[in-house]
């Protein structure tokens, strides 16, 4: 279980930081389309 507990947690991580990368490049991106 414990080795369960390390996967999910390591998911859970990878998965919060791609979707913070991916909140921020489609945040800079609808910026750079409003901005011309």
């Amino acid at each position: 279980t414990l080795w369960k507990k390390k996967g999910y947690w390591t998911t859970l991580k990878a998965f919060s930081l791609g979707q913070s990368i991916f909140t921020g490049n489609s945040k800079s991106f609808f910026c750079n389309k409003y901005k011309r």
